[in-house]
């Protein structure tokens, strides 16, 4: 079994399933997907949340010894935990899949055996990144469910991602569709959010390429970034009341990652670095600098400074870059992020994460 596939050791009713998803990375039109627009995103296999699920007598949700931490050795060591990874682990996001799978199934007329289990993860991924690390673990999690109950060939792959996103809904998480996609799907999606899709269906269109078509990338990110949160407020409010600007804007930014496409399947790197640099400059147009936040900015001037095209992975707290020079400009890089205070790594791309089972239910 590829090491990068989802595991499960099945040959008894005790078996543990286990899954596993990814983080990802926006590479073009992000934040346009909650806009009716088009993103194209890939799965980033530097992180990933993995979610076991084991039968038991009870349904347990089991908190995580370090993110869901209860027990303090003093008043000062809570008050730091909590200024650096905040009041909430993942047992709210393991609850509220459990709600909404529960209630789509009822809602669908799926049938759910009266079986209890027990429910536990773990993440890698960096915190408040714009890594989507929240839905990870909630894909991950709706996986394992599926495979639980044996309802994997009833729940078509376009809707989980819907799911994934109402049950972060019902914990007042603020996203769109894009991130849980790529989560669900694995590997590079080009996505499409038209509005006359959306009304009708719920979800996009959603078209798998091929991660080879991806040139070299880095990534880069802050031990202390930005709530990814709470980015989206304002424009999404200015876009409501028909603000022209941000109109025309987010119009552009989804043509962005048409025009990605092309690029990509052409191998026009050329072109991706000027749409990758385009994408940044407009949503700095449509945010403005202090929504963005001055450490945001400052990871992709720090890559620009040297010549490499960047921009969010997200809303902010990691950055995607591309150095069209070489070996040499990638040198040039890590001497700055190190200067800097930033972390730098290379992108590790997975490949799809769907199986037979998955296929069969894609529409045609």
């Amino acid at each position: 079994m590829d090491r990068h596939q989802n595991t499960e050791t099945a040959s008894s009713e005790a078996a543990t399933i286990e899954h596993r998803a990814y983080a990802r990375v926006g590479l073009l039109g992000n934040p346009s997907d909650v806009y009716y627009g088009r993103t194209i995103s890939f799965s980033l296999g530097n992180f990933w949340a993995s979610v076991k699920l084991h039968p038991s007598d009870e349904l347990v949700i089991q908190p995580h010894p370090t993110h869901d931490l209860v027990v303090f050795r003093s008043l000062p060591h809570l008050v730091n935990r909590l200024d650096n990874e905040g009041y909430y682990g993942g047992v709210r996001l393991l609850m509220a899949i459990c709600k909404v799978f529960s209630d789509y199934c009822k809602e669908k007329g799926i049938h759910l055996d009266s079986r209890n289990f027990t429910l536990s993860y773990d993440t890698n991924i960096p915190r408040q990144t714009g890594l989507s690390g929240s839905s990870a673990i909630v894909c991950a999690a709706l996986s394992c469910l599926l495979d639980f109950y044996n309802v994997r060939h009833l729940i078509k792959v376009e809707v989980r991602p819907g799911i994934v996103l109402e049950a972060e809904k019902q914990l007042g998480i603020v996203a769109g569709l894009q991130d849980r996609v790529v989560q669900v799907y694995g590997g590079l999606v080009y996505m499409e959010f038209g509005k006359e899709h959306m009304d009708s269906l719920g979800h996009g269109i959603y078209t798998p390429m091929d991660v080879s078509l991806l040139p070299p990338l880095y990534l880069i990110y802050a031990e202390n970034p930005s709530d990814s949160g709470k980015v989206h407020s304002t424009v999404r409010q200015r876009w409501l009341s028909g603000d022209e600007l941000i109109i025309s804007s987010m119009k552009e930014v989804a043509d962005i990652a048409k025009e990605g496409r092309t690029a990509l399947l052409e191998k026009d790197y050329t072109k991706l670095a000027a749409l990758m640099n385009s994408n940044f400059d407009l949503r700095r147009r449509m945010f403005g600098d202090d929504a963005l936040g001055a450490l945001n900015i400052e990871m992709v001037e720090v890559a620009r400074r040297v010549g490499a095209a960047s921009k969010f992975t997200g809303s902010g707290g990691a950055v995607v870059v591309f150095c069209p020079d070489g070996p040499s400009q990638v040198k040039l890089l890590e001497e700055a992020c190190l200067s800097a205070g930033f972390k730098l790594e290379p992108i590790k791309v997975i490949p799809s994460l769907l199986n037979e089972v998955d296929l069969q239910t894609l529409s045609k």
